[in-house]
């Protein structure tokens, strides 16, 4: 790997939220950047929310090639975007930013991003195939539209709230989507499990420092189907408790540092228009910097 040297042609990219100093994204975007030996960086810029606003205009004064988006600003960026790619629409997230045609355009990468190591690991034709969601925030909204993209016949969608479920549910409108989506609450795990060819969790239930934490009960995690996946969005720790009792079951683990690494693929390939990105140089980033 080339290092980076930093001059006056250097193009920008970066980050946005708050708080912004956990991010990974620098880690993986750089590794990619030296590796192909490109004339960019990657930085991360704390923004306050009452910010946002100069901070966008700003960013397109410094002729900043593109960024992404995290908490808090994934929702409250999109009325100052000149153009919002549809599936970053419908979810109602835009996660990555391109200047385009002398405009800031949203795109949603995290499908792209989640789909990426179900489609490349295991070889399933998901339309007979049943996903059931744990959580129904932001994360669950890119989850289910990743699995209507790859053809799931059924999505169930837990939460706790059940008139924030049916928010969620009717927020996909009359859409082919929508008819297969069920809503149900936390009482009806025990009867989901067993169902799930796709078990995720979109909560940050089992989260580092809380690792011994799992969204699903012991007994009920003895009721995934032996080779159904699980799927947690949670990267540190690795595995997480909930993905340890998934693989005791005979499950098939995937965690969270794929999805981010792949969602970074995706913006990384809008924003350099190249389709070659490094993507086992930006895993390995992530993965000696976390210590795995």
């Amino acid at each position: 790997m080339t290092k980076l040297l930093i001059t006056g042609k250097t193009q920008l990219l970066g980050v946005i939220g708050h708080p912004v100093e956990h991010s990974l994204s620098p880690v993986m975007h750089n590794a990619a950047l030296a590796e192909l030996g490109l004339d960019y960086i990657y930085l991360p810029f704390p923004i306050q929310p009452q910010n946002l606003e100069v901070a966008i205009a700003g960013l397109a004064a410094m002729g900043v090639v593109g960024f992404s988006v995290t908490i808090p600003h994934k929702q409250a960026i999109m009325p100052l975007l000149s153009d919002i790619i549809p599936t970053a629409r419908a979810i109602g997230a835009v996660n990555t930013v391109s200047w385009q045609n002398h405009q800031w355009v949203g795109t949603n990468t995290d499908i792209e991003g989640f789909i990426a190591p179900l489609q490349t690991t295991y070889q399933q034709d998901w339309n007979q195939k049943v996903a059931v969601i744990l959580g129904n925030g932001g994360a669950a909204r890119a989850v289910v539209a990743g699995c209507d993209q790859l053809g799931f016949a059924k999505i169930h969608v837990v939460g706790r709230n059940i008139q924030k479920l049916e928010e969620f549910r009717q927020s996909w409108g009359n859409s082919p989507l929508a008819e297969k989506l069920q809503v149900q609450t936390w009482d009806d795990v025990a009867q989901l499990i067993p169902q799930a060819d796709l078990l995720v969790n979109t909560t940050p239930v089992g989260m580092y420092p809380l690792v011994d934490n799992s969204p699903v009960k012991l007994a009920d995690m003895q009721k995934i189907s032996p080779g159904a996946i699980a799927y947690d969005l949670i990267y540190t720790p690795n595995p997480t408790q909930f993905l340890q009792q998934a693989k005791q079951e005979g499950a098939i683990a995937i965690d969270g540092l794929e999805m981010l690494v792949q969602q970074g693929v995706a913006a990384l390939k809008i924003w350099l228009q190249l389709e070659a990105i490094p993507v086992d140089v930006m895993r390995q980033a992530l993965r000696n910097h976390l210590g795995l």
